[in-house]
């Protein structure tokens, strides 16, 4: 039906087209033009099945495209040929030579025109039916004069304005859109209904984009980023993929390229195994571990449904690229130790990375023996195993809780570190070393998702404690690290990564809270839409945490890896004091076990306490009430 509409349209437009050229160039509206039928004629019967043998009308008139306009450029020429040899071979005397060319132009005039003419009310039409959100776009250079274009087209929001740092560019007009300074968003807000910021910088650019956003962060909008216009343009991302702004965009960490001879190091060519692999940094470690092009990939996990997810993810990675990598899957827990035992021997395991451990600071809080035998006796399996089966690397994954700790979790970490700096002494053959570092974006345990949850909920935003500060790094800038770090080790090694500066919990909540354009309750007024309530610490937490128990750090020959020297106690003393503290666990004496790591906590370096417990003293120390 709607081709037949376009053909009758073409029917109609064509001879008039010829009537105007005429009129035009006999300078008449009623030319005597009864003698130069043939020439109206053929200008329909002939041009319209050139017009459908170009694929005219098979174009959608809605989704027209510029390409159309060539169809019609063909289409006219033809039609504008077979007018002027009508007039050449009937002959049509006193027809004008001029009055083909003049067709040719009216003709795509006409035909164009009339599809524009519908496609503009077609969109006119979708806009008046569909709300479209008025937007500020951050960025009057290339990617944001793209962009705005790009929004005009798509129809889903209305650019109202560019911000831009350059002077040169302030107080023009770009494409129709005056560009502001940034000082003069709070003006803009009031007098437009704009909500929404989308930040069109250059995605390489980090320290650029973190003062763009801690600029924005104050005002009541909602900020987005986009992904790179050269992206948007060939279609290999759309505006969907538009995304609120992260905490890595907040905090700015400048990349380091990695060294690739560390990287290689302990994985190239070796069979590997990771403890802990359906978890976030084991997976991670998996992820880049693969493409390093192992000799084979041992995945270890008691979680069944974090095993099958990691391996089913990895096996299409392998499959993707074309790695030649056999994935070996081991369901089971750190704590048996014959499955460890076995899964060494089995594939004849060269660097080993312990990622295996219950991190919740506060479950594990409520479950202590259970945090003690997987994160230090699940350790110390795995090391006497490694050591009994020849491993080459160990490493272990560390964390910054384990620093003059205040926790379960913390003391079970610290004791694991001890442990295998303890068992280095006794081996020639397995290198131990240990990577410690702070929290990681978008783990199992970290903040931000909690926040980003109760945020899209309408708050409240729960916060321990005002004053409280974390350190932050992306799982895949740690795992990056620890990869390097592992090549590096000489034996009993303690590597900290460089975290950057921690960041206060609460400011962070108001930051997501604002950017996400909402204001908060209390703080900016009694009105405001999302409350921050403070909990209080939970058992175990900490105010601030810290990387090093000492002193002493040295450089490596990575600038965000450091190597630490820290006291510890030698294999004979601290397995006395390992296997008294077992026996209670296995007793399930909760009073002894408390006993013990009370007497930890109350001072600030593990092994200090330690090493005022005489093997005789020991026993009695943590001996059942």
């Amino acid at each position: 039906m709607k081709q037949a509409i376009a053909v009758l349209a073409d029917f109609i437009a064509l001879p008039l087209a010829l009537w105007t050229a005429l009129a035009l160039r006999l300078e008449s509206w009623s030319p005597e033009v009864a003698s130069f039928w043939p020439a109206f004629v053929v200008s329909a019967l002939v041009c319209l099945p050139a017009f459908g043998f170009l694929g005219l009308y098979r174009h959608v008139v809605r989704h027209m495209g510029n390409h159309v306009m060539w169809a019609v450029f063909q289409g006219a020429t033809i039609c504008a040929i077979v007018v002027a040899t009508t007039a050449y071979m009937v002959p049509l005397r006193g027809f004008p030579r001029s009055v083909p060319i003049i067709f040719w132009l009216l003709t795509v005039l006409y035909v164009s025109g009339s599809r524009m003419a519908v496609r503009s009310y077609f969109q006119w039409a979708r806009n008046r039916m569909r709300h479209r959100e008025s937007v500020i776009i951050y960025g009057a250079g290339r990617n944001g004069v793209e962009l705005a274009r790009l929004l005009v087209r798509q129809g889903e929001y209305t650019p109202i304005a560019f911000l831009d740092d350059a002077k040169t560019r302030q107080k023009r007009l770009i494409d129709g859109l005056y560009v502001y300074a940034p000082r003069a968003l709070n003006k803009i807000l009031q007098d437009t209904d704009a909500h929404l910021v989308l930040v069109a910088v250059d995605s390489s650019a980090i320290t650029n984009r973190k003062r763009i956003i801690e600029f924005l962060q104050p005002f009541a909008v909602r900020v987005q980023l986009i992904p790179d216009v050269v992206d948007l343009a060939t279609g290999r991302q759309t505006l969907s993929n538009t995304r609120d702004v992260k905490i890595e965009d907040l905090l700015g960490r400048s990349e380091v390229d990695p060294l690739p001879h560390l990287l290689r190091g302990s994985v190239e060519q070796r069979n590997v195994l990771i403890t802990g692999a359906g978890g976030s940094i084991g997976g991670e470690l998996c992820r880049q571990i693969i493409h390093l092009r192992p000799k084979r990939l041992v995945l270890l996990d008691q979680s069944e449904y974090g095993l099958y997810q990691i391996r089913r993810e990895l096996e299409g990675i392998a499959a993707a690229e074309e790695l030649d990598v056999p994935i070996s899957p081991v369901l089971g827990s750190v704590t048996n130790k014959n499955l460890v035992a076995r899964t060494l021997a089995t594939y004849d395991i060269s660097t080993l990375y312990h990622a295996a451990a219950y991190k919740h600071v506060s479950l594990v809080e409520h479950n202590v023996i259970e945090g003690l035998k997987n994160n230090t006796f699940g350790t110390l399996y795995t090391a006497e195993a490694a050591m009994e089966a020849g491993v080459e690397n160990f490493i272990l994954i560390s964390t910054d809780k384990a620093v003059r700790t205040t926790s379960i979790m913390g003391a079970s970490k610290r004791l694991a570190e001890m442990t295998l700096q303890a068992l280095q002494a006794h081996t020639d053959v397995t290198c131990f070393s240990m990577v410690r570092f702070g929290n990681v974006l978008g783990s199992s345990g970290s903040v931000v998702p909690l926040f980003l949850e109760q945020i899209d909920k309408g708050g409240p935003v729960t916060v321990t404690h005002h004053e409280v500060t974390r350190y932050f790094m992306t799982i895949a800038e740690a795992a990056q690290l620890v990869l390097q770090a592992a090549s590096m080790a000489r034996g009993g090694d303690v590597f900290l990564l460089d975290m950057g500066q921690p960041v206060k919990i609460h400011d962070l909540a108001e930051k997501m809270i604002r950017l996400k354009g909402h204001t908060i309750k209390g703080a900016d007024s009694q009105d405001g839409q999302i409350e921050i309530k403070i909990t209080g610490l939970k058992p175990g937490e900490k105010l601030r945490e810290e990387l090093l128990l000492g002193r002493k750090v040295a450089g490596t020959a990575h600038p965000k890896i450091m190597r630490g020297e820290e006291k510890f106690l030698p294999w004979t003393e601290l397995r006395l004091a390992l296997e008294s503290l077992e026996t209670v666990c296995n007793d399930y004496d909760f009073q002894a076990i408390r006993t013990f790591i009370d007497g930890l906590l109350e001072v600030s370096d593990l092994a200090a306490q330690l090493t005022e417990l005489r093997p005789d003293a020991q026993v009695v120390t943590l001996k059942p009430n």
